[in-house]
């Protein structure tokens, strides 16, 4: 049996992930579940989530799939009701899921922009704040809010998931003093990844990226920063945010 690191030992935590059936979330469900986490997977696909439960389940922990659209407050009550009646508890909560459809800021309408909104700021903020105060009421817990380097910086084409973004940055740092000191809240700031998104870029943008490294990450590269932001190894890191993105400027 392959022993675990204390410092990144999750036996007997229960991690959430948004998000969850693909992408960086599959990656965290899988570095969650191998370092002793049972994991509860929402997306907006029941099959894909319970695709990647089975996969958990095959390494021994429990795993629940649950199909919710994150950008929808019904939809994610009953995604809390639903792991709470499962598990009792969560003790991890990573808000994963999110995105936009790059498009000239003239062209967005008002249905797509609450839609970004919804799902990149309004939903984060209501599993958030609804399972941040029952941690804080019990026994503590972690919440990562993935966020993204347009937040951070200006990129064209993507202004309202860039504001939403940024408000998913707020939310982190206002929430960490809120729910401080039981729960700690940080931002994981994702750069280029090569997840599924990535299958319509340009090939050069999948080769090159105008970061440090000069290239874009690949999906498990992922992993060590959400398991230091879950687990114990960040004790004492609360209301920052780690960027994970190769160094972009």
């Amino acid at each position: 049996m392959t022993m675990i690191d204390p410092l990144f030992d999750l036996t007997g935590k229960v991690a959430l992930v948004t998000g969850g059936s693909r992408g960086l979330g599959l990656e965290m469900v899988r570095a969650f579940a191998a370092h002793g986490a049972d994991v509860i997977i929402a997306s907006r696909k029941l099959e894909n989530c319970e695709a990647v439960a089975q996969e958990v389940r095959a390494m021994g922990r429990r795993a629940m799939a649950h199909a919710a659209h994150v950008g929808r407050w019904d939809e994610i009550d009953g995604l809390i009701e639903a792991a709470y009646a499962e598990f009792g508890r969560v003790d991890i909560l990573v808000n994963n899921a999110g995105m936009s459809p790059r498009m000239p800021s003239h062209e967005v309408t008002e249905a797509l922009y609450d839609s970004v909104f919804n799902l990149n700021i309004k939903g984060p903020f209501r599993l958030a704040s609804q399972i941040g105060k029952r941690m804080f009421d019990g026994d503590g817990g972690a919440i990562i809010n993935v966020s993204s380097t347009a937040g951070v910086m200006p990129i064209p084409e993507v202004v309202p998931y860039g504001c939403a973004k940024a408000a998913l940055n707020s939310l982190s740092l206002s929430l960490a003093h809120e729910y401080g000191p039981k729960v700690r809240v940080n931002t994981l700031s994702a750069g280029p990844f090569l997840t599924d998104i990535a299958k319509a870029w340009d090939p050069r943008r999948r080769e090159k990226a105008r970061n440090a490294l000069g290239r874009p990450g690949q999906p498990h590269e992922v992993v060590t920063s959400a398991l230091y932001l879950a687990s114990p190894a960040s004790s004492y890191v609360t209301g920052t945010l780690l960027r994970v993105d190769g160094g972009i400027w």
